[in-house]
């Protein structure tokens, strides 16, 4: 199973502004960009809290997309996998009303309110030992068995840091905008507790493409050694 972010950020490293308002910075282009990379994936994976931002999620309307989509057997729109430990997630959010077929991973707390075949026609449990957080090695073995090779991640940013350390994501599609917005407090692509600079994932650069005032960056991830494995 592939993983790959989609991201855009700003030329200082941000993703949204001080007040946390959804982002505008990025262009008609890199939406093209996105929505192509979307309609490639078998699922898209989204946090709860990015949801709750957006208040919905981008669909595949480009008619060429959706034929290639129906051409390789897959449904015109891709699953949408609601990442959520708590299951907190408003149920009167515009996203519940798209048609999409709604997937909601989280613990088995998280399951409670929401029953399988209702809101979400997939509840996936998988947490750790202890009900905490959520097991990714337990995560990709239930997707690859509901046939999910590919996997489209969009964030957000805490959601972003576990998968890092958890070594889930393979690959980064990352747009760098023409804007600095600055601010301590304005959100970066990956938050959470950090990394220190031996245990910090790698990149290897695929691919830079200029398009007018914006730069796509591809980069693959490098796995993880063992000994770092052992120690995240």
């Amino acid at each position: 199973m592939k993983t790959t972010l989609v991201l855009a950020m700003t030329a200082d490293g941000k993703i949204s502004d001080v007040t946390k308002s959804p982002p505008t910075f990025s262009s008609e282009r890199d939406y093209a960009h996105l929505v192509e990379q979307i309609s490639l994936s078998d699922a898209i994976l989204v946090g709860s809290g990015t949801l709750k931002d957006g208040g919905s999620v981008v669909l595949v309307q480009d008619p060429e997309l959706i034929k290639a989509r129906i051409d390789r057997g897959q449904p015109s729109q891709p699953p949408q996998i609601i990442c959520s430990r708590s299951g907190k997630i408003d149920a009167k959010l515009p996203f519940f009303s798209q048609p999409i077929d709604r997937w909601l991973l989280t613990t088995k707390s998280g399951a409670t309110d929401w029953p399988e075949g209702d809101s979400f026609s997939h509840v996936l449990v998988c947490e750790t030992a202890d009900g905490s957080d959520l097991d990714w090695q337990s995560v990709t073995l239930k997707l690859t068995e509901l046939g999910i090779e590919n996997i489209c991640f969009l964030g957000g940013s805490e959601l972003a840091a576990s998968l890092f350390a958890a070594d889930f994501i393979d690959e980064l599609w990352l747009t760098i905008c023409p804007f600095i917005y600055g601010g301590s407090d304005a959100p970066t692509p990956v938050s959470g507790s950090g990394f220190t600079p031996d245990l910090a994932p790698r990149l290897t650069l695929l691919s830079v493409d200029r398009v007018e005032q914006e730069l796509f960056l591809h980069y693959q991830v490098q796995k993880k050694t063992a000994s770092q494995q052992s120690t995240v």
